[in-house]
């Protein structure tokens, strides 16, 4: 089966293994014990921290090893919001970190401080300036992911680090190092060994020097008091050792896959109708690629591919289980069901690429048969909507209230052909995803989104009534 989820876990890079099977019988013990197994122990750790220092553009005692990349940067926020809190006890870091970031944010918050999101544009990058903006002088930290998790989006980590003064800079580079250089003007840094193809288990936390840091978890004497708990030394050796090895070939292996990226971005549009590819065109990750597709159920989809060969995944949140829109593809403003994001690990080949695009178009079609839809092509953007008042009363109203992802946008489609051109349509929903789905239906159709009403005002219960005036 064609594995298109690096993104989420790389597979085991054949360097790691080899490494991770030889300090099994070299680096089973404690590396803080005086005999002659623990002193061995010692020497792998420390040449691991070494190799993984100059990857990263660190010094060797900068370096902690965590349990996760999750681990990493939740500890990080934390212990650097800690050690900086006689600056204030504000947070700022972007709309669309990864959800360790926003937890240890809403933990902070909780516990008395304060934080910022900054908004990010359509292709889920920030402005340097617009970040920098919202610092305040009671800062005491801010958060900026190299690359975005879900979509691929480069940020402007070394541009936005020039405006911030003395205001540190924690770096989420969990889906970046290994891959490409990491951007100067970082404090903090985290990374995970997983993404680069290293074993799961292994994050790494740099604490640059002068950086104040105390950590949010009781003392410990192990890995700089940052980090509690008996080092995996054995999975670190091989997380150096892939680390290097994936660094060593990294040039070559990003022209070769992003060559293999800018063919599915090229074609996906033209074989699948309505469908949207996200993230930034060219300052993005050369092995990742999102896209979202109309009328379709992200879970479903991505169940279908599965059963025809494909593992991809999806950055969209909107599924059974959670019921609510990714929160990465919400601050863009961009559609969010239906999503499927393809990430092709080192080695991927071409005739596995088009092995994935022919199977794709049939995939989605048999997914969207029972709707009976006839697809719209997308459209120009909508004109401007006039101003408050001048909107005649909606020809009809759409109850969709207690229907999830994609229904809303589902009963829409189907049905704006109901009223004139010109005609408005009130939905009904109660469903998060709606907020952000039908403006992004609109955008891609050529309707118009003309806002939104509490659902009470068109005869709802409950929820909120989306306005929308066709083409």
């Amino acid at each position: 089966m064609p594995y298109f989820d690096a993104a989420s876990t790389a597979p085991l890079h054949p360097v790691a293994r080899q490494a991770l099977l030889a300090a099994l019988d070299e680096g089973w013990a404690d590396p803080a014990r005086l005999h002659r197994s623990a002193r061995q122990a010692r020497m792998l750790l420390d040449a691991a921290r070494e190799t993984v220092a100059e990857a990263l553009g660190a010094r060797a005692d900068e370096i902690a090893f965590t349990a996760s990349g999750t681990q990493a940067l939740q500890l990080g926020v934390l212990g650097a919001l800690r050690g900086h809190r006689r600056r204030g006890a504000h947070l700022v870091h972007s709309a669309v970190e990864h959800s360790a970031v926003l937890h240890a944010a809403e933990r902070w918050e909780a516990d008395g401080g304060a934080a910022t999101s900054v908004p990010v544009d359509r292709h889920g990058r920030v402005g340097a300036a617009e970040f920098a903006a919202a610092v305040r002088p009671d800062t005491a930290l801010a958060v900026l992911q190299s690359a975005n998790h879900e979509v691929g989006t480069l940020q402007p980590v070394t541009e936005t680090a020039a405006l911030l003064g003395d205001v540190p800079l924690l770096v989420d580079a969990a889906q970046s190092a290994g891959r490409l250089p990491v951007p100067a003007g970082w404090s903090v840094l985290a990374a995970s060994a997983h993404k680069w193809g290293g074993p799961a288990g292994v994050g790494v936390l740099a604490v640059r020097k002068g950086v104040r840091f105390s950590s949010a978890l009781p003392a410990d004497d192990r890995e700089g008091g940052r980090v509690p708990g008996f080092p995996n030394v054995p999975a670190i050796v091989a997380a150096a050792a892939s680390l290097r090895a994936v660094r060593a070939g990294a040039e070559a292996e990003n022209a070769r896959l992003r060559e293999l990226v800018d063919l599915v971005r090229h074609r996906v549009p033209q074989l699948v109708p309505a469908v949207e590819v996200v993230g930034h065109p060219e300052l993005r990750l050369p092995h990742l690629v999102t896209f979202s597709c109309l009328y379709v159920d992200g879970e479903v989809l991505l169940t279908e591919l599965d059963r025809a060969g494909f593992a991809v995944s999806s950055g969209s949140s909107c599924t059974s289980s959670t019921l609510t829109p990714s929160h990465v593809l919400a601050a863009m403003g961009v559609l969010t069901e239906g999503n499927l994001r393809v990430s092709l690990p080192a080695g991927t080949t071409r005739a596995e690429v088009d092995a994935f695009l022919d199977v794709l178009p049939r995939v989605v079609a048999e997914v969207r048969a029972p709707l009976g839809l006839d697809l719209p092509a997308p459209g120009p953007a909508a004109a401007a909507e006039p101003a408050a008042g001048s909107e005649p009363e909606p020809e009809l109203v759409l109850d969709t209230l207690g229907k999830r992802c994609p229904i809303p946008v589902i009963e829409l489609a189907k049905r704006i052909g109901e009223v004139a051109p010109g005609g408005r349509v009130a939905v009904l929903s109660d469903d998060e995803a709606a907020r952000h789905d039908i403006p992004a239906w609109c955008e891609m159709c050529g309707h118009t989104y003309a806002g939104e009403a509490p659902a009470t005002e068109y005869g709802g219960a409950r929820g909120t009534a989306y306005l929308v005036r066709r083409a």
